[in-house]
């Protein structure tokens, strides 16, 4: 089955859908590029859920994300939509450790999201963020102010820790 017929297929309901596709991804019948290539023209619910088999799979398997994707994902940090923003970081942070050096617009885009004000979306930041800061990367010299910063003004609790936890692994 297409990504195109699975997309438009009524009786298969959303979650079913992003779980076949991830399985496809996982199972090389499908490609990320290609899944990429369907959600650049699709609307947000498609594009989230597109996103979010990208995540899924690459949570088990980190090495099918590309290049290509990884800029697709970058810039779907910038979405309007909020499940677009969250499932990206989250690919973000599955992914991070293969890209280390092409995480720049990526770390920026996460910032600018962890002062989003959707809770799910500042914690998916804070999740990538804290990911990339495990990498010790030369970036690390301008996030470690940055995320005791973002501890001082956060709110939620589940969000400070994921910081301090990041911050913690790095200093120790």
């Amino acid at each position: 089955m297409t990504i195109t017929e699975l997309f438009n297929d009524k009786l298969t309901k959303p979650k079913e859908k992003i779980e076949a596709l991830s399985q496809q991804l996982l199972n090389n019948g499908i490609t990320v590029d290609e899944i990429v290539s369907f959600a650049r023209t699709s609307k947000d619910a498609v594009k989230g859920s597109c996103i979010e088999s990208i995540e899924f799979a690459t949570k088990q398997k980190p090495e099918l994300l590309t290049k290509t994707a990884l800029n697709f994902i970058t810039l779907s940090l910038t979405d309007k939509a909020p499940r677009i923003k969250w499932e990206s970081a989250k690919v973000i942070g599955n992914t991070a450790h293969l890209f280390p050096k092409q995480l720049e617009t990526a770390i920026t885009n996460l910032l600018v999201n962890s002062e989003h004000e959707g809770t799910v979306v500042r914690w998916s930041a804070a999740f990538a963020l804290g990911e990339i800061l495990k990498l010790k990367t030369p970036h690390n010299a301008d996030l470690l102010p940055v995320f005791e910063a973002i501890c001082e003004r956060e709110e939620k609790n589940s969000i400070r820790k994921i910081y301090q936890a990041a911050i913690k692994k790095v200093t120790r």
